[in-house]
């Protein structure tokens, strides 16, 4: 078993979470304790504008704008969250074996073969002093894959834990939102749509708080289902998977015709919906659906999921004791250990590559 630290800076902005697990990359023996180092207010809008300059990139390696400001941020903002990690816990950098990093995705276009995470690989293992496996994405959309989602590997390795048997799904709400479908050895995954990105850039135009705080604003307005019907009409809702998103893909879709209320209640229900819109395209239609991620916080959310995707049952991930927020650093940390073995990380199932593929770029200190 490999000591393994994951990070992860998912496209809902809001910072950096760590996990440390130990695994051989196919079971997990142990889960370690988990972090987090939020970014502040000027972090994030200058994340936000990265997100903005990234649009016209064509080329990997261009950093336009500020995306070489933002790189650097990204980076030290890793770094510090590592070194406070290990304080805080009275970890030694010798007892790690791997750090995985994922970075900061500011533009996904798998239909041009062009993924972009920023956040230099090289100078993080350089300034920790340890291994980092980083660049997860870019192999399996050089081989004609979505590149994304990349987490249901490990999804599945969570799930083999719980001996449980027939179809399970989890899903994973950040700022997009996406589903794995486990069934014995069958993998599918996608994503599905919107998570938490069109609540939260919502709620931060309206109000200046980037969340809906446990839905409470959501819960006392009235979901439009007119509008609902019409943003599931666009083309990607029914394709079937695999298939993938760029964090801004449907962002022209608003509500700001809305009162704060209804237009939160209206981007939970859309979201809720676009989750349960999956479920006809699987082989099975599952029993369990298990979420974590951000919206697994949401209860206004849970409850519109649960009413859509009825009578199967919907849980947390964190009533079956998976971590909450930290979930996706634990699985980059999963991930690293499986690169260094040159494992699969992603599948035919999982990203539409055309087989099991092995991925990421090792960076010695």
């Amino acid at each position: 078993m490999l000591k393994a630290i994951g990070l992860m800076s998912g496209t809902s902005l809001d910072g950096v979470d760590v996990a440390l697990i130990e695994t051989d990359g196919e079971r997990v023996g142990t889960f370690g304790p988990t972090g987090y180092r939020a970014y502040t207010d000027s972090e994030r809008t200058l994340l936000r504008q990265a997100l903005a300059d990234a649009v016209p990139v064509t080329e990997r390696s261009a950093r336009p704008g500020v995306l070489t400001d933002a790189e650097q941020l990204v980076t030290r903002a890793h770094a510090e969250a590592v070194e406070n990690f290990l304080t805080a816990h009275c970890l030694s950098r010798d007892s790690i074996d791997v750090v995985g990093f994922h970075g900061q995705t500011v533009l996904h276009r798998p239909d041009r073969k062009l993924t972009v995470q920023i956040g230099d690989g090289h100078a993080l293992a350089r300034s920790l002093g340890m291994p980092v496996v980083f660049d997860l994405r870019a192999a399996d959309v050089a081989g004609g894959g979505q590149g994304a989602p990349l987490v249901p590997v490990y999804h599945s390795a969570l799930v083999r834990m719980l001996g449980r048997s027939g179809p399970t799904v989890v899903v994973n709400i950040g700022g997009v939102a996406n589903i794995t479908y486990i069934d014995g050895e069958t993998l599918i995954a996608c994503d599905t749509g919107p998570g938490n990105a069109l609540l939260d850039d919502f709620m931060l135009r309206r109000t200046g708080e980037a969340v809906d705080r446990d839905g409470r604003t959501g819960s006392r307005g009235r979901a439009d289902q007119d509008w609902i019907a019409h943003a599931l009409s666009r083309p990607f809702f029914t394709s079937p998977p695999p298939k993938s998103l760029d964090r801004n893909d449907f962002a022209a879709l608003t509500v700001d015709g809305m009162s704060t209320e209804d237009g939160a209640a209206t981007l939970t229900a859309f979201t809720a919906a676009s989750i349960a819109l999956i479920a006809p395209t699987l082989p099975k239609l599952p029993a369990t659906w298990m979420v974590v991620g951000g919206g697994a916080s949401n209860p206004t959310l849970m409850r519109m999921l649960g009413e859509r995707l009825a009578p199967a049952t919907v849980t947390r991930g964190t009533d079956l004791g998976w971590s909450g927020d930290a979930i996706e650093a634990q699985a980059f940390a999963y991930m690293a250990v499986r690169s260094l073995k040159g494992l699969p990380l992603t599948f035919p199932g999982t990203t539409g590559v055309a087989a099991p593929l092995t991925g990421g770029v090792l960076a010695k200190p």
